[in-house]
């Protein structure tokens, strides 16, 4: 498992607390780990970022981010309209394969928003810088209502492009969970054709990193690499 694609179902789902998450178990088995953030949007020069966020969450871990945008918009649309290049699948992936190149255990590489949201004009895409890489995918759901649609969705489209989803990540979950959350538990893995993962506690990310690291721990599955190695990821 040296380069994993972490993608939301949608927007505001949890996925940088999840990348922080992976990131913050890995350095704790004394993995070499670094995480990609190939579009950042909504964010202005010298504000921190989703890749700052993470570095905060899990210290030690390698943050790189290629390209960002004022606009809280689709990297595409930030882009067209910052007057500024957008950003090839090509070269995030080859950003990707450098950090691989500079000895890290793990590389991720954060999307922003969905799975197929647009990264320039060409229609870039994070599945397409997956498949490039031959990596697998984990896709952080919501937890509540509409949550399996929008899973299902998205698991239909990585089969189609012959991508793996490694597991499903519940990005939020709620201090007091109604009924649609519980079943959800046991119907997300049905939609996504992939094991669930985990499910981060509401609220995670205001922890401290020692704090937000035994979160991790206890949120997420029992060697949670094996399990994911099972599904045939290359390691």
């Amino acid at each position: 498992m040296r380069v994993m694609a972490v993608a939301g179902t949608g927007t505001g789902v949890g996925k940088t607390v999840c990348t922080a998450a992976l990131a913050a178990l890995a350095l704790r088995a004394g993995r070499r780990v670094a995480v990609l953030k190939p579009a950042q949007t909504g964010v202005r020069p010298g504000e921190p970022g989703d890749a700052d966020e993470v570095a905060r969450l899990a210290p030690g871990t390698t943050v790189r981010e290629l390209v960002r945008y004022p606009d809280p918009l689709a990297p595409a649309t930030a882009a067209r309209r910052a007057g500024m290049p957008g950003l090839p699948a090509e070269r995030a992936a080859r950003a990707a394969a450098e950090l691989e190149d500079e000895g890290h255990d793990l590389v991720l590489v954060e999307g922003a928003g969905g799975l197929l949201v647009r990264f320039d004009e060409r229609g870039s895409t994070l599945a397409d810088v997956a498949a490039s890489l031959s990596a697998p995918v984990l896709l952080v759901a919501r937890a509540g209502l509409g949550t399996l649609n929008e899973t299902a969705l998205t698991a239909e489209a990585l089969r189609a492009r012959r991508i793996m989803c490694a597991g499903v990540v519940i990005g939020s979950w709620p201090r007091e969970p109604g009924l649609a959350e519980r079943c959800n538990l046991g119907d997300l893995p049905v939609e996504a054709g992939a094991p669930l993962l985990g499910a981060l506690p509401e609220g995670m990310a205001a922890l401290v990193p020692e704090a937000f690291s035994a979160a991790a721990v206890e949120a997420m599955v029992p060697d949670l690499e094996a399990t994911v190695l099972s599904r045939g990821a290359t390691v």
